[in-house]
């Protein structure tokens, strides 16, 4: 079985999936999941669910959402992980159960290791993995999923937004190295609308439009950077935009050279 948690939280179970209609039943198994074989505290699973503000009940009407889950999961679930009770709180014990948001880390540090080899095709194979895990914003965060009222939640899915940038300008940078560099410019189009004041998807969009004969765009791009940086916060390009700037400029050819890459 397998829970899955970037995107809008689901559970997997064969080729039959489940999802959970209350909300406050999500928030708490989104919490157990994210600290998955660890006590989570009821103050903590308090504070995700209500906020600052608790009800007079809280602690009776945690003990019937987590009464809640144990039946959903024992009802609608074939794998072997469970909550148990352990003090000060709840512990969800997956076994061999799996979390996409675990596997997805994992992926990523194993392309980030071969990435430093130079095994680029490899590389890119686990970064691509890692991404397609993907549908959407972690436990629907900012969707149409639980809204967050507590720092597990929000802090886990603030870290998994980080570490999925990196691994898209990682997986950038594979494809630069590895010549696909036509093939990258349509996605870093796409991230720098996402992420407009990142300014390695621009160097790097920079460098794929200079490779595939585009230098006019290339430079256009820097324009663009350049504007939104002093409009949004009165600031110019770092050193590695305005050093690219002056290479494509200078129609420098070093720029074209592509890194020896190991075997596989």
């Amino acid at each position: 079985m397998r829970y899955e948690i970037l995107g809008p939280l689901r559970i997997v179970d064969g080729n039959k999936y489940a999802t959970i209609n209350a909300r406050k039943v999500e928030i708490v198994l989104s919490v157990l999941l994210i600290r998955a074989d660890q006590v989570v505290s009821l103050e903590q699973l308090m504070l995700e669910v209500w906020g600052e503000d608790l009800p007079r009940r809280a602690t009776a009407g945690l003990h019937v959402y987590i009464s809640q889950l144990r039946k959903l999961l024992r009802a609608r679930c074939s794998g072997d992980s469970h909550v148990e009770t352990r003090a000060p709180g709840y512990v969800l014990r997956k076994g061999h159960d799996e979390i996409d948001a675990h596997l997805f880390p994992q992926l990523v540090d194993t392309g980030r290791s071969l990435l430093r080899e130079k095994r680029l095709d490899r590389a890119a194979e686990q970064f691509e993995a890692a991404l397609d895990l993907w549908r959407g914003p972690a436990l629907g965060h900012g969707g149409s999923g639980p809204a967050a009222n507590g720092p597990i939640i929000d802090g886990f899915s603030t870290w998994l937004a980080e570490v999925r940038l990196e691994c898209q300008e990682m997986l950038a940078e594979c494809r630069l190295q590895l010549g696909r560099h036509r093939e990258a410019v349509g996605t870093l189009y796409a991230l720098i609308a996402e992420n407009p004041m990142r300014e390695s998807f621009y160097r790097q969009l920079m460098l794929a439009l200079y490779r595939s004969e585009r230098q006019a765009d290339a430079l256009k791009v820097y324009q663009s950077v350049r504007k939104t940086l002093n409009d949004e916060m009165g600031l110019e390009p770092g050193r590695p935009l305005q050093d690219l700037q002056r290479a494509i400029l200078a129609g420098d050819r070093r720029l074209m050279a592509l890194p020896a890459a190991s075997g596989r």
